[in-house]
């Protein structure tokens, strides 16, 4: 009866050092992949194929009128954001250029925000580092005006 007890023990430590031994290698094998799929994000550039001809028209057309239009420009930590005048001419051409820019451009994170009190509507590009780099030459007209 003791050896018997004895063997029942011996194989349940077996088992549970056994699945402890795999579990910690799923998890291993997990974070290594998380770790690869978070490096792996998309690289700075933008994906030109990624527009039809009409859109890539329209996009550079309501990157130019924007151009002229941007009343102040806020330097963020991860980005940059260009404020217009809160009008609806600048708001339907932001919400128009937002999925286009997205389409090309899909490692930005980007919001439309209006202040409060008639204050100034804004269009924020954000995103992983180097990015804020990427929007100062993608967006250096708007920059430079």
């Amino acid at each position: 009866m003791k050896l018997l007890l004895i063997f029942a023990v011996t194989i349940t430590v077996l088992i549970a050092y056994a699945f402890s031994h795999i579990t910690a290698e799923r998890r291993v094998a997990a974070q290594q992949e998380y770790a690869a799929d978070y490096h792996s994000e998309t690289r700075f550039f933008c994906d030109r194929t990624a527009l039809t001809l009409e859109q890539r028209k329209r996009h550079q057309e309501l990157v130019r009128m924007l151009a002229s239009s941007i009343r102040g420009i806020h330097v963020l930590g991860d980005g940059l954001e260009f404020g217009f005048s809160p009008d609806a001419t600048h708001y339907q051409a932001l919400t128009e250029l937002t999925p286009l820019e997205r389409a090309c451009c899909p490692f930005f994170d980007i919001s439309i925000r209006l202040e409060r009190n008639g204050g100034k509507l804004w269009w924020r590009l954000t995103g992983l580092d180097g990015v804020k780099q990427f929007i100062r030459a993608e967006f250096s007209s708007w920059i430079k005006r």
